[in-house]
């Protein structure tokens, strides 16, 4: 009897030992967030401004000594801003080696998500679909009446992204198949563009996927009869899309910076809820050049 009970005995202390260390190491990992500090400016990219926005609200509230801002200016400005050390992060939505006067090996790329691009008009034209010809003709200008493809004797009025903009580098690129846009008004910020084409009557531009159900105003236009839907995306079927990207100076990268990085790349909740798709759900991947992979 005593030697069973001598054997209880140290069984008991052996699980309460390993439940105290347990219980140690739980907390030193959970204090160890507690503990980063600093002030980080995550700026460029509109696109990924709202998730971005939206994390730094959540990251803050775990993290209260850090100070995280999040700014707008387009991807180019995220790109130029992080490689001079004015932002700790510098959101795009191209890829570094995209970005002239920019040397890619000096900052480090963090994928954090997916976003497709949508034409979109104002909600009152009555044009669902356009072909990819159809589509480069109005916004090169050839095309300048919507009767011209399918829709009613209404003027075409294009307004166009600011050069430094990521989602002009992209639509451009992988919807107008790298034509020139006509030259007309400009907007360099997602919500201004969303805001522009619901007051102008035949008006037609192109924003992030997150961006297209913030209004009633406006609603997006297929392409060759493709919608621009998560789906569509994740199979390249839709293939006007990119990455997310949230660069850091590679010489001035601190804990805190990686961390709401981690965080950002990590917030699936937010991610779907705010119309970007998780990388992991992608079927296909695409590189600097824009050669895709199945994956």
């Amino acid at each position: 009897m005593k030697k069973k009970f001598l054997v209880g005995m140290i069984a008991a202390g052996a699980l309460l030992t390993l439940a105290a260390c347990g219980s140690n190491d739980a907390s030193s990992s959970s204090s160890s967030s507690k503990n980063l500090s600093g002030k980080i400016i995550a700026g460029g990219s509109t696109a990924l401004q709202p998730l971005a926005q939206q994390s730094s609200t959540e990251f803050m509230a775990k993290n209260p000594s850090v100070q995280v801002t999040v700014q707008g200016g387009g991807s180019g400005v995220g790109l130029t801003q992080v490689a001079a050390g004015s932002f700790q992060i510098g959101n795009s939505d191209i890829f570094a080696e995209e970005k002239s006067g920019i040397d890619a090996s000096a900052i480090t790329d963090h994928k954090v998500a997916v976003v497709g691009f949508a034409p979109i008009v104002n909600a009152k034209l009555d044009v669902k679909n356009l072909t990819s010809q159809q589509l480069q003709d109005v916004f090169t200008g050839k095309v300048t009446n919507w009767k011209e493809v399918g829709g009613s004797d209404q003027k075409i009025t294009v307004i166009g992204r600011t050069e430094g903009s990521g989602t002009r580098v992209n639509f451009d690129q992988f919807a107008l198949g790298g034509a020139t846009e006509v030259k007309g008004p400009t907007q360099d910020a997602s919500g201004s563009v969303v805001q522009m084409v619901g007051q102008t009557p035949g008006a037609i531009s192109y924003v992030a996927l997150s961006y297209v159900e913030t209004s009633k105003e406006i609603k997006s236009v297929s392409i060759d009869g493709v919608a621009p839907t998560e789906k569509n995306v994740v199979t390249n079927d839709y293939k006007v899309w990119s990455y997310e990207h949230m660069y850091t100076n590679s010489k001035r990268e601190t804990a805190a910076d990686k961390a709401f990085i981690k965080y950002v790349a990590n917030n699936e909740k937010d991610i779907k809820k705010l119309g970007y798709i998780p990388i992991s759900d992608m079927k296909v991947e695409r590189d600097a050049e824009g050669n895709i992979t199945q994956k």
